[in-house]
C-alpha cells in the first residue's frame, strides 16, 4: 500500500510539473507562432491577394474575443487566413499582413478588415488588431505611434501612404470610428487598451499614392 500511495504521489508531482511548464511557457509558445503566422504570410503575391479578395470574410464584432494559446495554434493548423495586403509603419517597427475579415484566424495573423467592402486609397479604410503582451507583436505597436508619423497599406498593385494625425483612447462602443467621410480618404486602425475595458484608435489620411515595385515596397520589410 506505501509503495501504491508513493506511486500516486510521484504522478500526481509530474502532472503538477509539467502543468507548471505549461503555463510558464505557454505565453511564448504563443508569441512565437503568432510571430512566424504574421512573418510567413507577408510573402503574399499579387495573384494570390486577388483570389483572396473574393473570399467573404467574417465581421461579426460579437464574436472576437481575447487571443489564447488554443486559438493561435487552430489558425496555425488551418493556415487559411485570406492576406489582402500589407501593413507597416516603420518608425514603430510594425510590419505585417492585412486579412480580410475578424475571425479568429484572421486576427492572430495581422490586422483584419472590419467592414466587408472596403478599398485600400478610399474612404475609411478601418482594420483591427489584438494587443500582445510582447510590445512588437500584432497591433501592440499602436500604442507607441505618435502624430505625424507614416503609415503604410499596399495591395501589391499600389502603395498608399497616410499620415497619423489623430490618436486616442476611446470606448468599445466607439463603432462611429470605422464610418466613411464624405471625400475623405483616411485609414483607422484599432486595438485594445487598458487590459481590454477601452480601445486604441489611430487615424491616418492619405497623402499619396504611388505604383508598387521594389523601391516602394520596402518600407514593408522588417
Amino acid at each position: 500500500m506505501k509503495k501504491a500511495g508513493r506511486l500516486v504521489l510521484r504522478i500526481f508531482l509530474g502532472l503538477v510539473f509539467a502543468i507548471g511548464l505549461v503555463l510558464i511557457f505557454n505565453e511564448p509558445i504563443k508569441n512565437w507562432l503568432v510571430s512566424t503566422m504574421s512573418e510567413r504570410q507577408m510573402n503574399v503575391s499579387r495573384q494570390q491577394i486577388q483570389q483572396n479578395e473574393l473570399a467573404k470574410g467574417e465581421f461579426n464584432f460579437s464574436k472576437v474575443k481575447s487571443i489564447n494559446t488554443q486559438q493561435v495554434v487552430q489558425a496555425a493548423v488551418k493556415s487559411d487566413a485570406s492576406v489582402i495586403g500589407k501593413l507597416a509603419i516603420p518608425a514603430v517597427g510594425m510590419h505585417l499582413p492585412i486579412v480580410k475579415g475578424l475571425s479568429d484566424t484572421a486576427l492572430s495573423t495581422g490586422g483584419g478588415t472590419m467592414k466587408p467592402d472596403q478599398v485600400m486609397g478610399q474612404g475609411n479604410y478601418a482594420l483591427a488588431g489584438h494587443y500582445m503582451t510582447n510590445k512588437g507583436i500584432l497591433f501592440s505597436p499602436l500604442e507607441s505611434t505618435q502624430l505625424g508619423q507614416r503609415i503604410y497599406l499596399t495591395d501589391l498593385e499600389h502603395v498608399y501612404t497616410y499620415e497619423i494625425t489623430w490618436k486616442k483612447i476611446v470606448d468599445p462602443t466607439a463603432v462611429y470610428l470605422i464610418n466613411d467621410v464624405a471625400g475623405t480618404a483616411m485609414v483607422t486602425l484599432i486595438t485594445c487598451a487598458d487590459g481590454g475595458v477601452n480601445r486604441w484608435a489611430v487615424r491616418g489620411h492619405l497623402i499619396n499614392t504611388t505604383v508598387a515595385n521594389k523601391q516602394t515596397l520596402a518600407v514593408f520589410a522588417p
